[in-house]
């Protein structure tokens, strides 16, 4: 285990390991960060580097909860200025309700989770909350149709030559929509697109990896932190090794 990320420190860890046994490493999945691909370079010259397909579909995630924050952030905005208007004039205030009951405030923060998943797993309830989000806003039923494609090419192409088409349809579809977030997102695939294309090979991922730090984040939260370093990682190896 090594303390940080900084791309010396690790390499110079790593080298201590023989360049003869450094050599055997055929295939290393990783994430877009610079300092990760530089350590593997350096450190493993015989390695293909595969970017993690999760952290490209993250991507895509994230810009899609940006646009969805945006606009509640617009309804909280409305909502306070019809209450200060209400207020104002001595009226009481009473919120116009959608008619799955939802105020527009309520729908965008209801939202959250639904767009993460396949509308084939949409509750009764989520799916009448999406067609409401989607009549309402029509840029993030876009971004949420851009995501679906996106996972949708990476669960079902098979090779590296139809998932380059398949991106490449992807970027057009990004561009044709005209929303910012994904437009970065597009630029950042089309410079790293080599090493994302290689997980179509094995189809190789760090899912285990990353679940793994998830459950040591959890082990050091159950304990507010962590004071004497060996007796946390003599816990960790009886607990998880």
């Amino acid at each position: 285990m090594i303390k940080g990320t900084k791309a010396e420190v690790v390499i110079k860890i790593l080298h201590k390991i023989p360049l003869k046994q450094r050599k055997k490493v055929k295939e290393i999945t990783l994430d877009m960060a610079g300092n990760m691909g530089l350590i593997v370079k350096k450190s493993f010259p015989n390695a293909i580097l595969v970017i993690d397909r999760f952290h490209v579909q993250k991507l895509a995630l994230d810009a899609l909860q940006e646009i969805r924050i945006k606009h509640r952030w617009d309804a909280i905005d409305i909502e306070n200025d019809a209450l200060e208007n209400a207020k104002n004039r001595k009226l009481k205030y009473i919120p116009d309700l959608l008619y799955n009951g939802d105020t527009l405030k309520q729908l965008l923060a209801r939202s959250r989770y639904l767009l993460y998943k396949s509308s084939s797993k949409w509750t009764e309830n989520q799916s009448k909350r999406a067609a409401i989000l989607f009549e309402k806003y029509p840029d993030l039923e876009k971004a949420y149709k851009l995501c679906q494609n996106l996972s949708w090419i990476f669960n079902n192409t098979k090779d590296k030559t139809s998932a380059l088409i398949r991106l490449a349809k992807w970027d057009e579809k990004v561009r044709q929509a005209g929303l910012k977030s994904f437009n970065t997102i597009a630029r950042t695939m089309s410079i790293h697109y080599k090493n994302i294309l290689n997980y179509f090979e094995n189809r190789s991922t760090n899912a285990s990896a990353e679940s793994f730090n998830a459950k040591i984040k959890a082990f050091r939260a159950q304990f507010r932190g962590v004071r004497n370093i060996e007796f946390f990682l003599f816990r960790l190896t009886t607990i998880f090794a």
